[in-house]
C-alpha cells in the first residue's frame, strides 16, 4: 500500500473540522490510540492498540515538509498483550506515543485530527492507494488539493513523525 500525507501544526481543531464538514465526508469513528514505536533495522515499526482495531504497521516514509509518499505494510490482529511483549524483548522500545485521533473519509482520502500527549494538536492527511486504482500523480493532484483547501502555512507544516518530536523533547 502506499499513501502521500501530510501533517501540519495547527492551534485550533475545530476550526479546520468545520471547514472539512463543508465537503461532507464521512465520519470514521474517534480512537484513543498508543503506538508503541519499536527499534527496527530498517524503516519503522510501530504496535498501533485502539479502541477501533490493532494493527502492527511497518513503514518507510521520507522525512520531508509538504507531502510525504510512504510504503505501508498492515498486520490487523486482535488484542493479544504477548505480542507487544515479545516485540519489545526483541527489538526493545523507542518511543510511545499517545493520541486521541477523530477520523473523516472522502474518496481514498482520510482526515485525522489528533490530539498528541506532550505534543499538541495536528491535522494530519493522507491519501491512499491500496489497488493500484490511483497513479501518483493523481495522488499528489488530490492531496494538494487538501493542501491548498485547508489554507496551511509552510511553517504548520511538520516534517518529523509523532515519534519524533517527542524523542527530541526527551532529549
Amino acid at each position: 500500500m502506499k499513501n502521500l500525507e501530510f501533517k501540519a501544526s495547527i492551534s485550533n481543531l475545530k476550526e479546520y473540522e468545520e471547514k472539512l464538514q463543508t465537503l461532507h465526508p464521512k465520519y470514521l469513528g474517534t480512537e484513543l490510540q498508543t503506538d508503541t514505536y519499536f527499534n527496527a533495522t530498517n524503516g519503522r515499526l510501530k504496535l498501533r492498540e485502539s479502541n477501533l482495531k490493532n494493527i502492527l504497521i511497518n513503514y518507510y516514509r521520507e522525512e520531508s515538509s509538504g507531502t510525504k509518499i510512504a510504503e505501508v505494510m498492515l498486520y490487523q490482529h486482535d488484542p493479544n498483550i504477548m505480542l507487544k511483549e515479545i516485540l519489545t524483548e526483541q527489538l526493545g522500545v523507542k518511543v510511545i506515543v499517545n493520541k486521541k485521533r477523530k477520523k473523516y473519509s472522502i474518496k481514498n482520502a482520510v482526515f485525522h485530527f489528533d490530539i498528541v500527549a506532550d505534543l499538541g494538536t495536528f491535522l494530519e492527511v493522507e491519501v491512499t492507494e491500496t489497488e493500484e486504482l490511483f497513479s501518483l500523480e493523481k495522488m499528489q493532484i488530490e492531496i494538494n488539493q487538501y493542501l491548498q483547501f485547508f489554507e496551511l502555512k509552510k511553517d504548520q507544516l511538520i516534517s518529523a513523525s509523532y515519534s519524533e518530536l517527542l524523542m527530541d523533547i526527551e532529549k
